[in-house]
């Protein structure tokens, strides 16, 4: 398998997460769970394989994508096909980072999978041809960089305050949520409507996206894994609330998610069917 990332400069790399490159992916599975970061992504697939998205209760095919798509701000897991020898190009957004980019709130795009019909039209059809045409990945990364900076608005960039208080709830305990949110110099509501146009979720909402995945975390680097210890580490107020809280967002209970040892595999990728 190829897989290959892209180092960006200048302010684009501000509000960029990252950009990969993948070619012969074999998983041995053909639906996998995705659980919410925070991100939203643009994918292309290069392979010319429809992708689906399915219920996550009786895993029905919901709807097909091909081409390109843009997943949004997720609230909770979402289930998608995995395929052999899949050739993909993803550019993955900051949680901030999409509004100079796009042009409109990260709000529109929450909870949603977008078809290249539904948003930006073209553009998107003709990066993806750019992008299959160029045989090595260095020209690749650099087409899709070119593009970003084409339509990067500095005008549209998040205010200083409002990446303060990002960045404490991305770095402070859980129990400092309000004096993060208390560092803001405008209005509560101000606050919420920000998030909301450049994250797509609440401040609440997106600490609580972020305490999961820092439960993930402390899954994957521990021997011994003691449910109670982390749920207090975590700032959950009881067991129950831990239980429920680790369902919602990953759909399993944290003895099965174990048991199936979703803890060995990627981060936020959780095989639905694997082989074996």
């Amino acid at each position: 398998m190829i897989f290959e990332t892209h180092q960006l400069n200048g302010p684009i790399s501000e509000y960029i997460e990252s950009i990969f490159y993948f070619k012969d992916f074999m998983p041995d599975h053909s639906i996998e769970r995705v659980i919410p970061t925070g991100h939203v992504f643009i994918i292309f697939e290069l392979d010319n394989i429809p992708r689906k998205t399915f219920d996550n209760t009786t895993l029905k095919p919901n709807k097909t994508y091909t081409k390109a798509w843009v997943s949004g701000m997720h609230k909770n897991y979402i289930s998608i096909s995995a395929h052999p020898k899949s050739e993909m190009f993803v550019i993955q957004f900051k949680p901030f980072g999409t509004y100079p980019f796009f042009h409109f709130p990260a709000e529109n795009l929450s909870d949603k999978v977008l078809s290249y019909e539904e948003i930006f039209k073209e553009e998107l059809t003709e990066l993806r041809e750019n992008l299959k045409k160029q045989e090595s990945s260095k020209d690749k990364f650099n087409i899709a960089e070119q593009w970003l900076i084409n339509r990067f608005n500095d005008s549209k960039i998040p205010s200083k305050e409002l990446l303060y208080v990002i960045k404490k709830l991305e770095t402070e305990p859980v129990t400092n949520f309000n004096e993060a949110i208390n560092g803001y110099p405008y209005t509560q509501k101000h606050l919420i409507d920000q998030f909301k146009k450049y994250i797509g979720v609440t401040p609440k909402y997106y600490q609580r996206i972020l305490r999961f995945n820092e439960i993930l975390k402390q899954i994957r680097q521990k021997e011994s894994i003691t449910w109670s210890q982390i749920a207090y580490q975590c700032g959950y107020s009881d067991q129950s609330h831990f239980i429920k809280e680790f369902n919602h967002f990953s759909g399993f209970n944290p003895q099965e998610f174990i048991k199936q040892e979703f803890n060995k595999d990627e981060p936020n990728f959780f095989p639905l069917d694997r082989e074996g």
